[in-house]
């Protein structure tokens, strides 16, 4: 096979949508950069997704994402093996029924769903940079909510996994707003897709999956397509030439969509932001 034109990242790469979007850009050619938390599981799916694809070029890399040390590894682990990253996609994400502390002393929901993208990319800046040009896709979810910017770990207010799942998945929306402002004429774009629901993993082993499912499922009356259905909105951001251009977009089904009111209010973007790059010892220096 011919060396990769491409570099691409995939995160929650070994199962659902990720996996199914780490196939197609395997199939196109590229250079895939697999992230998964499990080892066997992770080893599986690449190991399938080689013999399907015929491409040799998925590599494997492991992070638990709920900490921040193993986000820094994974983002140095990248650096030596990469010059450059020509397209990211922040897929992973997961959901707790019980509230439950990371390490870092971060409610889990919120560190997987939203801290991590938030201090990965940043972090992978001066690969993305050196690609240009490049797209950024951060996996959202449609969730009319808001996040409590005071009480992010729920230490004042009642935990609920919708609410938590919620108001981190929003965190992507303001994250990818923010970060397309700062990267406004770098050949850099990020964007934000709400892929739909889908028959996925959510949660894993955790348990929450089944749960936020058929919530789902009961109250929006949604049948649940396979994840191929997801990734063509995902793949529409990665590929088209239609949005080439277009950044800090939140999409649906390759089209803008609207997003909750927080994620229009600047003040809050910018209040996020601060307390993200608190929340995670992000400096300019990194």
């Amino acid at each position: 096979m011919a060396t990769p034109s491409r570099i691409s990242v995939v995160t929650g790469g070994n199962s659902g949508l990720g996996k199914t979007l780490v196939q197609a850009l395997a199939e196109a050619g590229d250079q895939v950069y697999m992230v998964a938390r499990d080892l066997a599981r992770g080893e599986a799916a690449r190991d399938e997704l080689i013999a399907k694809t015929g491409n040799p070029h998925i590599d494997l890399l492991l992070a638990d994402l709920a900490s921040q040390a193993d986000v820094r590894r994974l983002a140095d682990e990248l650096g030596k093996r990469s010059d450059r990253i020509d397209r990211l996609v922040n897929n992973a994400g997961t959901a707790y029924p019980n509230r439950d502390l990371t390490e870092d002393g971060i409610e889990r929901t919120f560190a997987v769903n939203h801290l991590a993208p938030f201090l990965l990319t940043n972090l992978l800046l001066p690969l993305l940079q050196t690609a240009a040009p490049v797209r950024i896709v951060n996996v959202g979810t449609r969730i009319d909510t808001a996040i409590a910017l005071d009480d992010v770990n729920f230490e004042r207010r009642r935990y609920s996994m919708m609410r938590a799942y919620g108001q981190a998945k929003l965190g992507n929306i303001l994250f990818t707003r923010a970060l397309a402002a700062r990267l406004a004429g770098t050949g850099i774009t990020v964007n934000c897709v709400f892929p739909g629901v889908f028959r996925s993993n959510l949660g894993g082993t955790d348990g929450a999956q089944p749960a936020l499912v058929k919530l789902f499922a009961k109250t929006l009356g949604w049948a649940l397509p396979p994840p191929e259905r997801a990734a063509e909105r995902v793949l529409y951001l990665l590929r088209s030439d239609e949005v080439s251009d277009t950044t800090g977009g939140y999409f649906g089904n390759r089209r803008l969509i609207r997003a909750p009111a927080q994620a229009e209010d600047p003040t809050a973007i910018a209040r996020l932001w601060e307390l993200s790059a608190e929340l995670t010892g992000l400096h300019d220096s990194d």
